[in-house]
C-alpha cells in the first residue's frame, strides 16, 4: 500500500545550489524560515520579485509554491488575522490612554491600519503559510512525494 512507502524527506541546499540529503528541518526552524520570507524546504531567500510577486518555485531547491488552485487562501487568512491583531492591539492601547475623553480623531489613526498592515505583511503571509503547510499540515501530494524521493536518490 501507499501508506507503507517511506516518509518524504526534506533536502538541504548548499551555497552552489546542489541539493543534498539532510534531515527534515524541525517545525520551529521551518516556521522561522517562513516568518523571515525564506523557503520552507531549504531556507533560501530571494523568493520574491518585487513586493507582491512570488516566484513559481524556489530558485535553489525547486519547491513549487502554488501547489493547487486556491492554495493562497491560507495566506490570506493569516494576513487578515495579523491585520485584526494589530488593529485591535493599537485600538485598545489608544483607547486605554485616552479614556474617559476618547477623541474621534482616534479613528483617523487606527482605521488606516486596515489598509497599511495587509500590504506590508503580504509577502510574510505567503511564506508563513507555506511554512505552516509544510511543518504542521504536511500535506504532500503524490507528485511532491515522488519529487522529494527522486531528489534523494539523485544526490546521494
Amino acid at each position: 500500500m501507499d501508506d507503507e512507502s517511506p516518509a518524504p524527506t526534506s533536502y538541504a541546499v548548499d551555497r552552489v545550489g546542489q541539493v543534498s540529503p539532510a534531515s527534515r528541518p524541525g517545525k520551529p526552524r521551518t516556521l522561522w524560515w517562513g516568518a523571515t520570507r525564506r523557503c520552507p524546504r531549504c531556507g533560501s531567500g530571494n523568493l520574491f520579485r518585487g513586493w507582491f510577486t512570488i516566484a513559481d518555485s524556489c530558485p535553489r531547491c525547486g519547491l513549487r509554491f502554488e501547489r493547487e488552485e486556491g492554495y493562497w487562501v491560507g495566506a490570506m487568512a493569516i494576513n487578515i488575522g495579523a491585520t485584526l491583531f494589530v488593529f485591535f492591539a493599537v485600538f485598545a492601547v489608544a483607547l486605554a490612554l485616552t479614556i474617559p475623553d476618547v477623541p474621534i480623531w482616534l479613528l483617523a489613526i487606527v482605521v488606516p491600519i486596515t489598509v497599511v498592515v495587509p500590504v506590508l505583511f503580504y509577502p510574510f503571509s505567503k511564506t508563513i503559510w507555506m511554512a505552516v503547510d509544510r511543518a504542521v499540515l504536511q500535506r504532500l501530494d503524490p507528485n511532491e512525494r515522488l519529487d522529494e524521493l527522486h531528489r534523494g536518490r539523485n544526490t546521494a
